[in-house]
């Protein structure tokens, strides 16, 4: 890709660099962030075959298909190469044309292939078979010199664990079972869930831990709460005796009022015999 690279100028070279280097961080964690880089870097420099390379793998891995394809197609006509092959195969499954893959696989590039390449491009076939519901060509497929090798290579963990789904796709458990820990024995990296499907298979539930322990700190969380609103309630029960204390004051305070208004009133009343009556001017209190 450096070789590449240095056709452009020095300026243009190292913001398509810059570029690409983000595609190659991204591309598994964050798929549609690194296609946004791989198309800047396609507008910058879409005559390099490093850079139409790097914009199918992913478009490849966002389930963009038919423009994955037309990018590896691109680079394979720059370069001459075949190693896309297996790759370009699997955009016509995605496509929806497992027949067209077929055909790729029994294409003379195979033959030009690696042997990583043509292990993958054998991946590509039994998923084709699998997408035409044809399991036990799919298993024929896979079964091969790579898959019966005691050796570990980097292709052994997908290898084997492909021909255990296969399996166990086709109601074969127990065989399904011995490849599924097959691939887990080879599988040092994790690049597989084995470990999950061979616990699938036995009835084993995993409890995420990161979920367990969340909600630990809710009940803490929630426990902690309590005595303040225990504390809430004691608050609004001293606030509801002093109200009634003070609606009782106030009752006694009426009471004591309406005694002393009735009192007055009998006072009043007992007075009135003591008026005396001038003839010139009528009645007239004393007081």
């Amino acid at each position: 890709m450096r070789q590449e690279l240095l056709s452009l100028p020095k300026t243009l070279a190292e913001d398509v660099a810059q570029n690409l280097v983000m595609v190659a961080r991204l591309i598994d964690e964050d798929p549609e962030q690194a296609y946004a880089y791989s198309r800047i870097a396609l507008r910058l420099a879409s005559r390099v075959a490093a850079v139409r390379e790097a914009a199918g793998f992913a478009a490849y891995a966002t389930q963009k298909y038919s423009e994955a394809l037309a990018e590896f197609r691109a680079a394979r006509r720059m370069t001459g190469h075949v190693e896309l092959w297996p790759v370009m195969a699997d955009c016509e499954r995605g496509m929806g044309r497992p027949e067209r893959a077929l055909e790729m696989a029994g294409a003379p590039e195979v033959q030009k292939l690696d042997k990583a390449s043509q292990v993958e491009m054998r991946l590509v076939a039994a998923g084709a078979r699998r997408d035409l519901g044809q399991l036990d060509a799919a298993i024929v497929t896979l079964q091969s010199p790579e898959l019966a090798s005691n050796s570990v290579q980097p292709w052994t963990p997908r290898l084997r664990y492909a021909y255990a789904d296969a399996l166990l796709a086709a109601g074969r458990e127990d065989e399904a079972r011995e490849w599924f820990a097959k691939a887990l024995e080879s599988d040092k990296d994790g690049t597989t869930d084995a470990s999950d499907r061979l616990a699938e298979m036995d009835g084993v539930d995993f409890v995420d831990a990161l979920n367990e322990e969340q909600g630990e700190a809710d009940l803490v969380d929630e426990s902690d709460s309590l005595p303040d609103d225990e504390d809430d309630d004691d608050d609004e029960d001293e606030d509801e005796d002093e109200d009634e204390d003070d609606d009782r004051a106030e009752v006694d305070v009426d009471v004591r009022d309406t005694d002393d208004l009735d009192a007055d009133a009998d006072a009043d009343d007992f007075d009135e015999p003591e008026a005396e009556v001038d003839a010139d001017k009528g009645p007239v209190d004393k007081a």
